[in-house]
């Protein structure tokens, strides 16, 4: 068996992506990684080029920073990352920048990808997930956080990147997967409040008109991390790869995790998901089987 990782990345230093600890959390699952760089205002290139020189493949690219509807160019970024994978391999698995893979689930992920290697009805396995928020201390509870996400596909080029890359598909039909006991620890929301301004602000132009883009950077302004509308506190281990940012925070967020900022429709719907373990009108871009 073997396993391909890919990712993508642009402007990791101005935007304080854990991009290296991303890589190497994955990296031991891996015979090969390939990283699409594109193209940045900061030392992006070198950092990744820092990493692993023999395990790790670079292809340089340039973003259309025309394809703004719905984040279209995160996706076309995406698989050229996939389509540079070589055709020898049998998984391929897509980290973002943000994302990070816990040691303690490397065996877990390692046994289902020989599992399910011979069952080609099996297009991808999919992952659980903990999105973090504002600090290393919370994650959010709330409807708005997907629980779950594609992230190992088959070496098989029909299969593309959906939408805003947040997952795949293959002729544009959701893939068939299997569900698997591993968490991806999603630590986009977790940088000092000033980078994360711009960090929104870059990304907002990934999607919005000019126009759209100002108004949207005007609420930018105001954000605080106090503003969320459910979290809890984080109870677990955390990669071990992200010691060193843990213990580097520099910055606080209190937020009073008894405060719940939600409509009455989605208290309702968050308690009976907490009671039933069921999220009712889920929106799953997969065919669990």
């Amino acid at each position: 068996m073997k396993v391909c990782g890919f990712t993508i990345v642009r402007n990791a230093i101005k935007y304080d992506y854990p991009v290296v600890e991303s890589i190497k959390s994955v990296l031991p699952l891996c015979d090969l990684f390939v990283v699409a760089v594109g193209n940045s205002d900061d030392g992006t290139l070198e950092l990744i080029k820092g990493i692993d020189p023999v395990k790790i493949k670079i292809i340089e690219t340039v973003w259309d920073d025309s394809l703004r509807k719905g984040g279209q160019v995160l996706a076309v970024e995406t698989n050229k990352a996939f389509d540079a994978i070589p055709t020898d391999f049998d998984w391929c698995f897509y980290i973002q920048a943000d994302e990070v893979i816990h040691e303690n689930s490397y065996q877990t992920i390692r046994n289902e990808m020989e599992k399910w290697l011979n069952f080609s009805e099996v297009e991808g396995l999919l992952f659980k997930y903990h999105h973090f928020w504002g600090t290393f201390n919370y994650i959010g509870v709330n409807r708005q956080w997907y629980r779950q996400e594609i992230r190992i596909v088959r070496n098989n080029k029909l299969i593309r990147s959906y939408r805003d890359a947040q997952g795949f598909r293959k002729n544009n039909q959701k893939l068939k997967v299997k569900l698997i006991d591993a968490y991806i620890f999603h630590f986009g929301w977790v940088r000092p409040p000033a980078i994360m301004k711009e960090k929104m602000k870059g990304f907002s132009a990934l999607y919005l008109n000019n126009e759209d883009l100002q108004k949207k950077i005007d609420q930018i302004n105001a954000f605080n991390y106090d503003e969320v509308d459910a979290v809890k506190r984080f109870v677990g281990t955390y990669p071990a790869i992200m010691k060193t940012r843990i213990d580097g925070m520099v910055w606080d967020v209190n937020i009073d995790e008894k405060r719940i900022k939600m409509s009455f429709k989605d208290k309702l719907l968050l308690a009976i998901e907490k009671v039933f373990g069921y999220r009712l009108f889920e929106y799953k871009n997969f065919i669990k089987i």
